[in-house]
């Protein structure tokens, strides 16, 4: 069979020496959790085959089970690309969920903990240019309450708003071949006012008598470059653009980026990878990018699919739900309660798609289990880290729909997250939490899932003429802190239940359902036009993109088939917006 996702998993980080080790791989589940005591870490045979990198809950996997599994196994054999060999390499995997260890030709290699983030492990060591194994055993327990788990249900059955869950490897595995002394890292923080930008370049095994050098490219044609005499473990540049073209929104305009080391001359190790010149900042309840007020036209979008679940059955499908949001007038998207893979934030970077970076902070119970906060620490940094470079992401969100009364409430672990993300990241705003309870916060935003145009514009007039007087509390009203003048975005709104087609018991949305077309694309647009003649509102976000197993409040069916022709719900949002005047 044809290798599925075979194309680089890392667009903003790639080298020509790689391997791909998606497709068949041996399988079992371990639900009592003894694979260890029996040594299945080497040299076993496991029953089943599974399709990497899609999880065993999927169809795509070829395994479709949807219990909860407890534990799995994973096993291959392969041999090394004759391209590779005789050099330092490592080996990645794009996410297993959730606690995984790795064995290579029996020796344990890594320990990773956490179901959204990378990690690799040097193998040059134990593997040899004959066949060599591969073991993978996961343990992911979706009811301990001390990981993060987004939107994947904690009960046997898909109900509300929580879906089919991911168990194990839902993202591509890879062997990368480098030299001794290898590029490790890479962080690039743009200057569009200055037309300039600056690179951080981390450096594994920096030796003497090596030198690296930095090249921004414009179609193939170097317009910029610099180089240091000599190699550190960080090394930084800043390299002045002539004639900038910025990253626009809707107009996106990418520089090419090669970074090298070099020894007298020849190249001994090379990544590839790109950047767009691009700001954002606040300016009172503005929210600008280069200069310029964007209105946030957002859509939800839960990332989910109806064969692959957590894992988009081909690269062209990860562009195409973009295409399919700007179709209907949407300039971005909050890529809600879970951490999407790089090449979702590669399509939006080439397609000047603007994204809120977030977390699957659902299933942390934050105040009751001290274990919880610190998975949350420990893997909202790789996540910050792996992804500030991507121009698209223009905010970030560790956590969602937080309540005082909720276990997931911690007034000071928000605002201990917020100085950690600013540290990381002084250049994107932060919302602490999206939705109800705010405490540390640069956007103030709001869900309300009023379905009454007329109600929802009398709830938002007040903060039109003057915002500082803010009343809007949003669909759970409680006690928040004091309204500071930052910008407000109706984070979620709408969410309109339309299933004519679906009978399911199941199936839900918000508000009465409308009764024609017409009525719906009238409400529609109605709840829009309420948000963007609002002169201090900064953003929309509607809920959402695709339904959802049973919710079935998406603008297109789960199996992506538009509700309405997209040009009709354009027209609600291409216009400018009162803020944009």
């Amino acid at each position: 069979m044809d290798t599925p996702r075979k194309e680089h998993p890392r667009p903003d980080f790639e080298r020509k020496a790689w391997q791909n080790l998606n497709g068949k791989w041996q399988f079992a589940i371990d639900t009592a959790k003894c694979g260890l005591e029996k040594g299945w870490q080497t040299g076993t045979d496991f029953p089943r085959e599974i399709i990497v990198p899609f999880c065993p809950e999927s169809k795509l996997s070829g395994v479709a089970e949807t219990d909860f599994l407890g534990s799995v196994w994973y096993r291959r054999k392969f041999t090394i690309d004759k391209p590779l060999r005789g050099q330092r390499l490592l080996l990645h995997f794009g996410a297993v969920d959730y606690d995984a260890k790795v064995w290579v030709n029996g020796a344990e290699v890594v320990r990773h903990r956490g179901g959204y983030t990378p990690f690799s492990a040097d193998i040059t060591h134990v593997v040899t240019d004959g066949e060599n194994e591969v073991v993978v055993y996961a343990v992911d327990d979706e009811r301990s309450y001390r990981q993060p788990l987004g939107k994947q249900a904690d009960r046997l059955n898909s109900y509300g708003c929580s879906y089919t869950r991911t168990t194990g490897i839902w993202q591509t595995v890879w062997i990368e071949a480098v030299p001794n002394s290898y590029i490790s890292g890479l962080t690039i923080w743009p200057n569009a006012a200055n037309g300039s930008v600056n690179i951080e370049i981390d450096v594994k095994n920096a030796c003497p008598g090596l030198s690296i050098e930095v090249i921004a490219l414009d179609n193939g044609k170097p317009v910029a470059s610099e180089n240091t005499a000599s190699l550190a473990a960080k090394n930084t540049f800043n390299l002045v653009i002539p004639n900038p073209v910025l990253w626009e929104v809707g107009k996106p305009f990418l520089y090419d980026l090669a970074l090298r080391i070099t020894k007298s001359g020849k190249v001994i190790d090379e990544v590839t990878s790109y950047f767009g010149l691009r700001d954002v900042r606040i300016d009172g309840v503005k929210i600008l990018i280069n200069g310029k007020s964007v209105f946030q036209r957002l859509i939800l979008d839960q990332g989910f699919w109806p064969d692959g679940i957590y894992t988009a059955p081909s690269d062209d499908e990860l562009r195409a739900d973009i295409e399919r949001s700007m179709a209907m007038g949407f300039n971005g998207a909050r890529l809600h309660q879970k951490v999407f893979e790089p090449r979702t934030l590669y399509w939006a970077d080439k397609l000047g798609y603007i994204v809120w970076g977030e977390f699957p902070d659902w299933g942390c119970e934050i105040s009751k289990h001290p274990e919880s906060q610190q998975n949350f620490y420990r893997e909202w940094i790789e996540v910050v880290m792996r992804d500030r470079s991507h121009p698209s992401i223009v905010a970030w969100t560790p956590f969602n729909e937080t309540q005082q009364k909720y276990v997931r409430f911690d007034a000071q672990l928000f605002v201990d997250i917020y100085n950690i993300t600013k540290s990381m990241d002084p250049t994107r705003p932060v919302v602490d939490s999206s939705g109800y309870t705010h405490v540390k916060t640069d956007i103030w935003d709001v869900h309300d899932y009023e379905q009454d145009p007329v109600k929802f514009a009398e709830t938002y007039a007040p903060f039109g003429k003057n915002p500082i007087d803010e009343n809007a509390k949003g669909w759970h009203p409680e006690p928040r802190p004091t309204y500071l003048g930052q910008p407000m975005i109706i984070s979620e709104y709408g969410g309109t239940w339309w299933n004519p087609e679906q009978s399911g018991e199941k199936a839900w949305g918000y508000g009465d359902r409308p009764k024609t077309e017409e009525e719906f694309i009238e409400r529609y647009t109605a709840l829009a036009d309420v948000l963007m003649r609002n002169p201090n509102m900064a953003g929309l976000c509607y809920t959402q993109l695709t339904d959802v197993e049973q919710e079935v409040n998406g603008l297109y069916t789960y199996d992506r088939k538009p509700k309405f022709p997209p040009e009709i719900l354009k027209k609600a949002l291409d216009k400018k917006a009162a803020i944009e005047e």
